[in-house]
């Protein structure tokens, strides 16, 4: 080997690798804490949280444990949550009457950490799946297989105005109906809650990675255990694309204030095309599937947890997400404090 041989090179994009110093002051991408939000999990009762098989280290919580789990988020930096509440049998019926309930357990919750902590952003989720008996996110017409639209979106409006005046910051319809965001925003602008954000699920696909998300808030399978509800009937198809760019136009028009792609690691080109369309802030929601997944892999040892947990928020946000929704928000915070 000649140790003299160099090659005739001016440019060499290594020289910005060196160090850790010269990789930190040429990252094109960088994660704040408080551009995440933490999903959280509540249910009834004082003082306890109940563990999630599918989801591990991720817990419902009563509504004082919730209050402690903010305290903690806060001192790391993250200011938002998007609290989804466990509802027991009594709670659902086949309109989701619970839904109009101003003292619901979500609702309830959303008022105690507004009370405990103004500061905390609260994203509260405008769907009917938690509270109906079937488990869709709809009313179902006289068959029993098909959504009514309107009718759907006449109750997710309502719901809005009571999360709203329960003190949400943000609701967010993660239903897929026709209309919902125009009805909600006219909905809230009649009641005097101009302020109140839309972040709409525009563009949430009909994927297999949710269901350990419903393992944990109870929603109803069909068919047996495991064998999930099947939405392709308003959830997007997983094979288009041009369709959810569709969507996303639609309710940026209808007054959407943040568009959001759900899941996100799956669908990272969705993200990137509509962050191309948009002057929106975009949210991409990191699902309990992709969660369950990167726990799964680093529990066996297969993976590095902290190093996976960064790529994946990384790439994400890499794609064009100002927003990231996602379980490791407080492990990911805490490690970068």
């Amino acid at each position: 080997m000649n140790e003299n041989f160099k090659l005739d090179m001016k440019k060499r994009p290594r020289r910005l690798r060196r160090s850790a110093a010269m990789l930190s002051l040429c990252a094109e991408t960088e994660i704040q804490p408080s551009s995440l939000i933490l999903p959280v999990f509540v249910k009834e009762g004082k003082g306890g949280s109940d563990k999630i098989p599918s989801m591990p280290g991720v817990y419902r919580l009563s509504i004082d444990s919730l209050l402690r789990l903010c305290e903690r988020a806060l001192k790391c930096g993250v200011r938002a949550i998007a609290p989804f509440p466990q509802v027991g049998a009594d709670g659902k019926s086949p309109r989701a009457d619970e839904a109009l309930n101003p003292k619901s357990l979500a609702n309830r919750a959303i008022a105690a950490v507004k009370k405990r902590f103004p500061e905390m952003a609260v994203a509260a989720d405008i769907a009917l799946d938690p509270y109906t008996s079937h488990g869709h996110d709809g009313i179902l017409d006289a068959s029993g297989e098909w959504i009514l639209n309107d009718e759907t979106v006449e109750i997710l409006a309502a719901m809005a105005i009571i999360a709203a005046q329960s003190g949400a910051d943000i609701v967010a319809p993660s239903d897929m109906m026709d209309g919902r965001v125009g009805a909600i925003r006219d909905a809230l602008d009649d009641c005097d809650m101009v302020d109140t954000s839309i972040m709409a699920y525009s563009a949430k696909y009909a994927s297999a990675l949710y269901g350990p998300f419903r393992d944990a808030i109870g929603s109803s399978p069909k068919g047996g255990k495991k064998k999930y509800l099947d939405k392709k009937g308003y959830q997007l198809n997983p094979q288009n694309a041009r369709e959810a760019l569709r969507e996303a136009a639609l309710d940026e028009d209808e007054g959407a204030d943040i568009i959001m792609v759900k899941p996100a690691g799956q669908y990272l080109d969705i993200v990137a095309k509509i962050r191309e369309r948009t002057n929106l802030p975009v949210a991409a929601y990191q699902v309990s599937g992709e969660y369950s997944m990167i726990c799964a892999a680093c529990d066996k040892g297969w993976l590095d947890r902290e190093k996976t947990v960064a790529e994946s928020l990384v790439s994400i946000k890499r794609a064009g997400a100002d927003i990231i929704l996602t379980y490791f928000a407080l492990e990911f915070a805490e490690r970068a404090r």
